[in-house]
């Protein structure tokens, strides 16, 4: 039978839809994606060795929304976890983001309170009259050197831009801390699927209502398929065909080893270890058994992560000519009756994993408003 409505993407974003639109409205749903698997990015699967690990880079799943909890707890138990990260920086492993205990081992110092800290930062903060770009962002709080040491050749290889070329939003996101709160995330809830983001996926989609087509792009089936309205959380530029040019992304390559723990211990000592110098040519390792609970196995994969130019859309680039560009592709999306552009990659919007969740639950209240039940 033809769908009321299809869903194209399989991430979090179309599958919390799907769920929504067949649990409430008891709507037919049919979702597509172009990948031979469900999750988009999030993914999850063992490889060879049994290690389960995230296809697409790691993904630490971290909220302060209750909503978003409330919701996903029904379909996965959770096991604590909390992200650590440490910088390789003059030959040390340094906390990041930088905090009082980055400071006291990078400097040899014993600063003992936050006060100490504000006032060492704020002699080595260059004033900045007004906040144009992630540069300024960083330069006004901590200084020159920090910038140069832990943030300028990191934002280099990721972006493939200087910091003073990207919008002031790509750095402030990453605080500066003056106590000696080493966890990346101070969000009230952190915690990993227990089982996997794969296996709450595939809980999500437990509906007799939901059909799923893999491996299938929507262009090439779009003209087979009848339905009462469509969710798209496709790339919003390739929806309409590029008409006005590509909207760029960057995107990530990854290079996965496995080595020998023969001890049942860690092959490095915290999840992630990033690389700021420009003489590295990747930006970070991450070792998944430290995010996925297998904690004594007789070896680990590791992720070694390459930004890159081309491949997959991971990052939209946050400059105005970037926002100009996907603006008019809005007007076109807003001008289309019967389709719902949301997500990632149909807004070009950087989302956490619970902001996106967040907004398909909204999406999906909106959705259930407006569209007829089927009973």
């Amino acid at each position: 039978m033809d769908p009321d409505l299809v869903v194209v993407g399989s991430g979090f974003f179309g599958l919390t839809i799907a769920e929504r639109a067949a649990t409430e409205l008891g709507l037919r749903v049919l979702v597509i994606d172009r990948r031979p698997h469900i999750g988009g990015n999030a993914y999850d699967e063992p490889n060879e060795a049994g290690i389960l690990y995230h296809k697409y880079g790691p993904h630490i799943f971290h909220t302060n929304s209750d909503k978003v909890v409330e919701y996903l707890s029904q379909f996965t138990e959770w096991r604590p976890y909390e992200h650590r990260v440490l910088a390789r920086v003059d030959g040390k492993f340094l906390p990041m983001p930088i905090n009082r205990t980055t400071i006291n081992e990078l400097y040899d110092l014993g600063l003992g309170t936050d006060e100490e800290v504000e006032q060492f930062l704020a002699e080595r903060a260059e004033p900045v009259g007004q906040i144009r770009n992630s540069e300024d962002v960083v330069v006004a709080k901590v200084g020159r050197e920090l910038y140069e040491k832990f943030f300028r050749g990191y934002t280099r290889k990721q972006w493939q831009r200087d910091p003073s070329e990207l919008n002031a939003s790509v750095c402030a996101r990453i605080p500066i801390r003056t106590n000696t709160d080493d966890r990346y995330f101070t969000d009230a809830f952190q915690k990993m699927p227990a089982d996997g983001y794969t296996a709450m996926f595939r809980r999500i989609l437990d509906h007799p209502l939901i059909d799923v087509r893999l491996s299938t792009d929507y262009d090439e089936v779009k003209d087979e398929v009848e339905h009462d309205h469509l969710v798209y959380t496709g790339p919003i530029d390739k929806f309409f065909g590029y008409r006005f040019g590509a909207l760029p992304y960057r995107s990530l390559e990854f290079e996965l080893r496995n080595v020998g723990t023969p001890d049942g211990g860690y092959a490095q000592a915290t999840t992630t270890v990033n690389e700021p110098s420009e003489d590295v040519p990747y930006t970070r390792t991450t070792e998944f058994r430290r995010m996925t609970g297998q904690e004594r196995h007789d070896s680990s994969t590791l992720a070694v992560e390459y930004p890159r130019a081309e491949g997959d859309p991971y990052y939209p680039i946050p400059r105005e000519d970037t926002r100009a560009l996907y603006r008019r592709y809005e007007a076109l999306a807003d001008e289309l009756p019967g389709v719902t552009f949301v997500g990632r990659l149909a807004r070009y919007q950087y989302l956490n994993m619970d902001q996106v969740v967040g907004q398909a639950l909204s999406a999906a209240n909106k959705l259930v408003a407006e569209l007829p039940a089927r009973r």
